[in-house]
């Protein structure tokens, strides 16, 4: 286990106790915002890094998003979330029963900001990613492209310049310009293999 390996290197033993010893409610919110922390950046570079691109493409391809939208993702993609999100949080020593619930609630967060609702929600969207932020993110006009890369906290998206939500407008269209990713899931696993697909949702690859 990757975990495994870190700690024969580098033991923290101490602070892994201190860790596990929090409230489990404390755990899981620190959980949440360290793993978004993490995934904010790995976002960026699956939206940045043509090669990244590839892969999300998949995730960016649904023409229109509702509650399934979340999980169409390529499987290596999805590895690669996990992995550098979940097991730096074992590494740190968060408890077994933190994490397991840390998993269901993002994948049911997952679920829901992806959901097909027209919902305001007021204040809340100032504290936490709603539908509205997220369906932005996924949005093909070009005032969508690259922003509202959190997952939980709309809060890093205003520290790092990438927040987007008018006030009274939704996107008009979902999906990337062009549709170039195929149909069919084997069609989709195999298409970053097969061929380019530029690195954001209607504009061709910038840098930066």
């Amino acid at each position: 286990m990757a975990a495994n390996s870190i700690f024969a290197v580098r033991p923290i033993t101490g602070f892994r106790h201190w860790v596990a010893a929090l409230p489990f409610f404390v755990q899981l919110i620190a959980i949440m915002f360290l793993t978004d922390l993490v995934q904010y950046w790995v976002h960026r570079l699956f939206h940045r890094v043509p090669w990244l691109w590839k892969f999300h493409a998949v995730h960016h391809s649904a023409r229109a998003l509702d509650w399934m939208a979340g999980a169409r993702m390529h499987f290596l993609e999805i590895i690669v979330l996990r992995g550098t999100t979940v097991i730096p949080m074992i590494v740190l020593g968060f408890s077994a029963t933190a994490m397991h619930s840390y998993i269901l609630l993002v994948y049911l967060y997952s679920t829901f900001i992806h959901a097909n609702v027209g919902w305001r929600l007021g204040g809340l969207e100032g504290l936490l990613v709603t539908p509205r932020f997220h369906h932005w993110h996924h949005g093909i006009e070009a005032e969508a492209v690259d922003v509202n890369f959190a997952i939980h906290f709309p809060i890093l998206d205003r520290l790092f310049g990438t927040h987007h939500l008018p006030e009274d407008k939704w996107p008009s269209g979902y999906g990337i310009a062009g549709h170039p990713v195929p149909k069919g899931y084997s069609a989709q696993f195999m298409h970053p293999f097969q061929r380019e697909v530029a690195p954001a949702e209607n504009q061709p690859f910038s840098g930066g």
